[in-house]
């Protein structure tokens, strides 16, 4: 695909305001003339994307013994890394690659999604049912060690949270199975509303849910086309590095941003 800023100046040329669309959203919420002088308002609601943000996946190894022993295999035989390269082989697989397009909008998607890709491993073979299953389980997510601490600090301070989140099953049973089911007021799934972010949609329905204006809320998210595109309904982003975390993720940032 044609990379967009390949084909445009850097913006002093005589046709670069005729162009200057290419790199703009459309606003889903306006600004009002009167508030185009105003100072940024101060943030009142913090919507969360949930996987990488929150919560992550357990270790591969961790998963796929799991799997291993959901199929009545013997974990002594299993080479976790072989294991995951061939997962990254196979994800680059172009007709694997286009089998995820709108995965999650709904369950069904996501599972052909899964099986399109997991059919292409040959160590997954014959057990997708099993791998699938703990793909899904939700002892396969744990949060980061700072999720509880900023989200019960958040509640604290009397702030709303969301989640806004690309997903294909209910993620509130893994705020439930940590406790903190009570610390999270609004939930935007995918699977659930039919569409992805970066769809002003997915931004729209929590900021509406919790009352507040999408100028003074918060999104907080680890992918920039996707996560970022909450800027486009007014909201401000605040992105984390896409690394592998294990432990703290650095959501304690989200507080200082608060100002409170």
């Amino acid at each position: 695909m044609t990379n967009e800023s390949s084909q445009v100046n850097d913006g002093t040329g005589p046709d670069a305001e005729s162009r200057s669309h290419i790199f703009s959203l459309p606003a889903a919420v306006p600004t009002p003339d009167a508030d185009l002088l105003a100072p940024p308002p101060p943030i009142e609601a913090v919507l969360f994307d949930f996987a990488n943000t929150l919560f992550r996946m357990v270790p591969t190894d961790r998963l796929l013994e799991r799997v291993w022993r959901a199929a009545g295999l013997d974990p002594a035989g299993l080479d976790p890394a072989a294991v995951a390269r061939q997962v990254r082989v196979a994800g680059r697989l172009p007709h694997v690659l286009a089998a995820q397009h709108e995965r999650d909008t709904s369950l069904a998607a996501h599972r052909a999604a899964t099986e399109a890709w997991f059919s292409e491993v040959p160590a997954l073979a014959g057990i997708f049912e099993f791998a699938y299953a703990e793909v899904l389980a939700v002892e396969s997510w744990f949060p980061y060690e700072d999720t509880a601490p900023v989200l019960r600090e958040l509640a604290a301070r009397s702030i709303p949270v969301g989640i806004v989140s690309d997903i294909a099953w209910d993620v509130r049973l893994n705020l439930a199975a940590y406790g903190l089911e009570d610390t999270v007021q609004a939930y935007s799934l995918s699977y659930e509303l039919g569409c992805e972010k970066p769809d002003p949609r997915m931004f729209l329905k929590p900021c509406a849910d919790l009352g507040v204006d999408p100028r003074r809320t918060l999104m907080v998210g680890d992918n920039p086309p996707k996560d970022g595109g909450a800027v486009s309904c007014g909201l401000r982003v605040f992105l984390l590095p896409s690394e592998p975390k294990m432990g703290v993720r650095g959501l304690s940032s989200v507080l200082d941003l608060l100002g409170k």
